[in-house]
């Protein structure tokens, strides 16, 4: 059968999953509804809770956003020796006129000799550096105008909408997984069941024939083939109740529950409503904006309009407020270094004009405005898509429901043909042929009815989901 098969598939994909988790904690019992494992998801499963961790990262995000537009404040300190002092060059205009007047006054050299004025063409070195300098600052940014801030910021609060409806997403995601999965734990259930009835009825059959056969009434051959039929149910019974356990361990994987845990269900299939509905949900035109789907891709949709606003608030100038204090040190001892300080402090405000950039801002603006197209062409077929995948489960419900009442009704008529195989068999009318065969389509029509049941459930969650009703 094509569910147990996936459960098997499933379950592999677990084990391989499992060498990654951390051990798990000591055995627990819990007693759950289906609705209980769903909110136990939400709490535990990984997704999920990622998704959540993904809101707290957004509001950060926000708020990190909003501090742009405060102001920014800094404080800086320094200390240098000057090992090596710069060193500049000025043009020597000192010593021509100091040389002027010594010529002047008739003054004469070591020599006895008149002095000699300088041309004025030679460079002499100054420095200006003390040895020690230190500086103490604080400066201050402030943003007056800037396009380009107003738009992140309301990008920031978008982007925090899209991870709400990406948790939500993950939500109805762990709610589906795990419905699914809680009613394969009860089809399987309901299959043991079947084949506990089967095998006692066969076994009663099984002691009755080998009694008859004691008193020569039948043959050796009716015995082995209703025993053969016997082994076959006793062996497919102990493989599905391995297969329940898979599917145990399956519906708490989904649930983000340690698969040691124990997990008793109060839930049953009589309890679930498989009433057609398909009436209601047909009539509804506009189901796909009820889609978290078609939510998610509005919002990246104005994202992307956001981003295209940005591009374009880059060509308006913007305006920033600044200033700075500071204490300057100064001095050839590093013990006087701060006897003297040398304040200084201004406030101004800087007007950023941009003018030509070589193109660059207009073709970032013409590949937003693309990316935009883009995002209405995906939000246009994404309408198109939810709408067939809405038809596509509405025709699956239905055909699920017919095929799973034409399976019941065979089920009834099997156990009939079953009944009447064996009051001919025992009125010597019949043959131990003709039970076997009716047993064995019965054994058919419990399987074909549990496939129809489990498919039909399955159908029920894929239809609320397409039209979402899952919330």
């Amino acid at each position: 059968m094509k569910y147990l098969l996936f459960t098997a598939t499933v379950f592999c994909a677990i084990t391989f999953n499992s060498y990654g988790q951390d051990a798990p904690p000591n055995n627990q019992t819990y007693n759950f509804s289906v609705q209980d494992c769903i909110n136990y998801a939400y709490d535990h499963q990984t997704t999920v809770v990622n998704a959540a961790l993904d809101i707290k990262s957004a509001e950060y995000k926000v708020k990190e956003t909003t501090g742009i537009g405060l102001p920014q404040i800094s404080g800086s300190a320094s200390i240098q020796d000057y090992i090596k002092s710069p060193t500049q060059l000025f043009p020597d205009f000192i010593s021509p006129l100091t040389y002027g007047v010594l010529a002047k006054e008739g003054v004469k050299d070591g020599n006895g000799n008149p002095i000699q004025v300088p041309s004025g063409n030679s460079l002499i070195p100054v420095t200006f550096t003390q040895k020690y300098n230190s500086n103490l600052g604080v400066t201050l940014n402030q943003i007056l105008f800037d396009g380009s801030y107003l738009v992140g910021l309301k990008a920031s609060k978008t982007y925090k909408e899209l991870s709400l409806r990406s948790y939500t997403r993950s939500k109805i995601d762990a709610n589906v997984a795990v419905t699914k999965a809680y009613y394969q734990v009860l089809v399987s259930d309901k299959q043991i069941k079947l084949l506990d009835a089967n095998i006692l009825q066969l076994k009663q059959q099984l002691d009755q024939t080998v009694q008859q056969n004691k008193q020569g009434f039948v043959e050796k051959i009716d015995v082995d083939r209703i025993t053969v039929q016997y082994n076959n149910l006793v062996t497919n019974r102990e493989n599905t109740i391995r297969l329940l356990a898979l599917n145990y361990q399956l519906l708490k994987f989904q649930m983000g529950m340690p698969v040691e845990n124990n997990l008793i269900l109060k839930d049953n299939l009589e309890g679930i409503n498989l009433n057609d509905n398909v009436a209601d949900v047909s009539a509804d035109t506009t189901f796909y904006r009820n889609r978290i789907e078609y939510s998610l891709s509005e919002t990246s949709l104005k994202l992307n309009e956001l981003d295209l606003k940005r591009k374009k608030s880059t060509f308006l100038p913007s305006l920033t407020l600044n200033g700075s204090t500071a204490l300057a040190f100064q001095n050839n001892s590093f013990g006087q270094l701060y006897n003297t300080s040398y304040p200084s402090t201004y406030f101004g405000v800087t007007l950023n004009v941009p003018l030509f950039s070589g193109g660059q801002r207009i073709n970032q603006v013409r590949q937003s405005q693309i990316t935009v197209l883009q995002s209405k062409n995906t939000l246009y077929n994404l309408k198109n898509q939810l709408t067939l995948q809405a038809n596509q489960a509405r025709v699956s419900y239905i055909n699920g429901l017919q095929s799973l009442n034409n399976q019941k009704n065979n089920q009834t008529l099997a156990q009939e043909v079953l009944r009447v195989a064996k009051v001919k068999y025992q009125q010597g009318v019949g043959s131990s042929i003709e039970v076997t065969q009716a047993q064995t389509s019965l054994e058919d029509a419990d399987n074909k009815y549990i496939q129809g049941l489990y498919d039909a459930l399955v159908s029920k969650v894929d239809l609320d989901q397409a039209y979402g009703r899952i919330k």
